[in-house]
């Protein structure tokens, strides 16, 4: 199970959720103060901001993000739940999290995951640019980018609710 929350709401999620890995998709000079139950080497933080494209003095999703994301969800050794947030938990963090279920569930839908994280979430809007690294990467040929596309923004909000999404 992956747990997806804005920073405001992480130590509650962690604490409801009993996670002890996090995820931290947030801006890189963002303090992020991890809940004491979660080790650090159970915390990987990526610093980048919630752009589609490079802007000057702003650092943009790469690559290396995404081979980050993706390098700690397959560590994430699936006995407790994973927490993914950013800021808002509504750009960065369900990008990251729709990248990890895709990964972790190679045999599953990209639509299906896709339609499931728009049920969860009627917020969510997952970082386009971020999708569309991470479709390349594991060679989704498009796939990933269009279903994100498909179930298209979510609705405005201050911030999004705590939500989970289902790998199986």
């Amino acid at each position: 199970m992956i747990h997806v929350c804005p920073l405001s709401r992480l130590e509650e999620t962690v604490a409801r959720t009993r996670a002890e890995h996090v995820l931290s998709v947030i801006n890189a000079a963002t303090p992020v103060t991890l809940p004491a139950t979660v080790r650090p080497e159970n915390h990987l933080f990526v610093g980048f901001n919630d752009i589609l494209s490079p802007q000057e003095g702003l650092i943009h999703p790469s690559l290396d993000h995404v081979e980050a994301i993706l390098g700690f969800a397959r560590r994430w050794p699936r006995e407790a739940p994973l927490v993914v947030h950013c800021y808002l938990g509504v750009s960065r963090s369900t990008a990251s999290a729709y990248i990890a279920a895709c990964a972790l569930a190679p045999e599953r839908d990209e639509g299906e995951i896709a339609r499931a994280l728009r049920a969860a979430s009627p917020i969510a809007t997952p970082n386009a640019l971020l999708v569309e690294i991470a479709d390349g990467v594991l060679g989704r040929q498009g796939r990933m980018r269009a279903a994100i596309a498909a179930i298209g923004r979510g609705r405005e909000a201050m911030e999004n609710e705590p939500f989970e999404i289902r790998l199986g």
